[in-house]
């Protein structure tokens, strides 16, 4: 009997007997799975050419698994009604997705953890083209460099976009926008980079549907299109560990939101073993038309690529540190911050690490941390040679691996330092602890803060240098105090906080956080 590591994938196929005109409508094909404690759990297999369907399934018990088929055409006997087994063991290899299992909410719905508890901290890379793009051996190299820089999951597109596609053979997932007519080859070039970024211990984070504009599949496609094409990559990559971004860069307010909620509840009132979430376009607020769908998860938004002060005050005073306290309580994630290598929308200068740095650090302050997405321009493109980027006014762009060891993808690994060296689970946003705020007149020298609710720690990011004036009636003193350099990752000691009216000045201009309390 074949054995399969618990919260790995067991695969199989089976052989249709009969041909269809258009398999991806005419034959439906589910599994229902059984473990030996009579847990069922049922998948969709998927069409994957000719007369071949088939499934991918990740067990969640060890022991004894038993499958049955059951096919809307029941009259395909090799594909209805048939049977078999595998047994399901611990896994033992060193790969921490496989050893935690697959990342969910936490109890306090704050933050995500991982099946056996421990937190998962979201540190994602936006590689939007690089599955698609991609040669399997740059990729591999990629991924290499990511999990090697502390990253945590890579954000991809899954079909083609901006009504173009980006798969170098020049195919397409799909033809069509009604009844459209599947192609499995494109799919089957993408599965094993899917696969990659889970064996290299980085969650996969596809895009299913982008949806810009009106050439997008998100908004292009027929509703029934749309929901049936987000089932069948559910099938296919949804045994692997995912968390599903269901839309990407779209408008969903209003009256846009009923047709994603639609195709949610429909693809994911029928499996919802991962997480689910939206991703807007930039500096747009759709939380309201989503809390309380059943199958979104978490707050993705956008912040964006402005610089102006109007752009920099939504993130610090908008929605992103406002939304986090309604109910039901969601994790928060700035999915697309400040790129690195992208000309401002305003300043028309291209983001550097500085930047990218206070967004990301604003972004984990402002709301419960959970994470934080980096991003940079050769890598989202993923261009071979320096070329402009399709659909986007950017310049030329510079090959792939030029964006590998930026100095902001640098920081980011240093960011993660500092936040794995503290319960960041436990951190809330706590502006009321500064008696000073210079970003009230100018929005680039914002100050952000968070506290544990205990008052035993504190962290306190300055962008630009300066000083911090405290009034911390809330923290448990006294705390030592020390600051972190988050170019660098080095700790200068900065004395203590005996009493609570204190001030500390950074050591120079540049951004500083300063720590107030025990790390690690």
């Amino acid at each position: 009997m074949e054995q399969v590591g618990l919260w790995m994938v067991f695969e199989f196929a089976l052989q249709g007997s009969k041909d269809y005109q258009n398999p991806f409508w005419d034959q439906t094909v589910r599994i229902e799975f059984t473990s030996a404690s009579g847990k069922k759990r049922t998948v969709e297999a998927f069409w994957d050419g000719g007369r071949t369907w088939r499934v991918r399934f990740s067990p969640d018990e060890t022991g004894k698994w038993f499958w049955r088929s059951r096919a809307l055409d029941a009259n395909d006997g090799r594909l209805d009604l048939q049977e078999g087994s595998f047994q399901s063991v611990p896994y033992r290899g060193k790969n921490t997705l496989y050893q935690r299992g697959p990342v969910g909410l936490s109890k306090d719905r704050r933050h995500f953890v991982h099946a056996d508890g421990t937190p998962f901290f979201w540190l994602a890379d936006t590689a939007w083209n690089g599955v698609l793009r991609a040669d399997p051996n740059d990729w591999q190299e990629y991924l290499r460099t990511r999990a090697l820089q502390q990253f945590t999951a890579i954000q991809f597109v899954s079909t083609q976009w901006r009504g173009l596609s980006k798969d170098p053979s020049g195919e397409k997932a799909y033809e069509g926008d009604e009844h459209i007519r599947l192609n499995p080859a494109f799919f089957q070039r993408l599965d094993g980079k899917v696969a990659a970024i889970n064996e290299h211990g980085l969650v996969a984070a596809p895009v299913i549907l982008w949806a810009v504009n009106d050439k997008e599949p998100g908004f292009k496609l027929a509703e029934a299109d749309a929901q049936r094409l987000t089932s069948y990559i559910v099938a296919r990559w949804g045994a692997h560990q995912v968390i599903w971004i269901l839309g990407g860069d779209g408008n969903y307010r209003g009256q846009r939101a009923e047709r994603w909620k639609r195709i949610g509840r429909a693809v994911f009132g029928e499996r919802h073993d991962r997480l689910v979430t939206m991703h807007p376009n930039g500096q747009s607020s759709y939380t309201q038309e989503f809390r309380g769908e059943p199958w979104f998860d978490f707050i993705g938004y956008q912040s964006g690529h402005g610089s102006s002060d109007d752009h920099l005050r939504w993130l610090i005073e908008g929605p992103p540190a406002k939304e986090w306290k309604d109910t039901p309580a969601l994790p928060v994630v700035n999915l697309e911050p400040n790129y690195e290598k992208h000309p401002s929308y305003h300043a028309k200068k291209q983001f550097t690490d500085h930047e990218v740095r206070r967004a990301a650090y604003w972004s984990l302050l402002l709301a419960p941390p959970a994470g934080v997405t980096y991003g940079c321009n050769p890598i989202w493109v993923w261009p071979p040679k320096p070329e402009p980027a399709e659909g986007h006014n950017l310049g030329i762009i510079d090959p792939w691996r030029t964006g590998l060891d930026l100095p902001g993808a640098k920081c980011m690994s240093i960011l993660r330092k500092l936040f794995e060296a503290l319960p960041w689970w436990d951190l809330r946003p706590a502006q009321g602890i500064l008696a000073e705020q210079p970003g009230t007149a100018a929005p680039r020298l914002f100050i952000a803060a968070a506290a544990t609710e205990d008052g035993t720690i504190a962290v306190v990011y300055t962008p630009e240098g300066g000083r911090i004036a405290l009034n911390a009636l809330a923290l448990k003193l006294p705390l030592p105090a020390r600051w972190f350099n988050p170019r660098s990752g080095e700790w200068t000691d900065a004395g203590g906080m005996a009493e609570a009216k204190a001030s500390f000045n950074a050591p120079d201009g540049n951004d500083w956080v300063l720590v107030l309390g025990g790390v690690k």
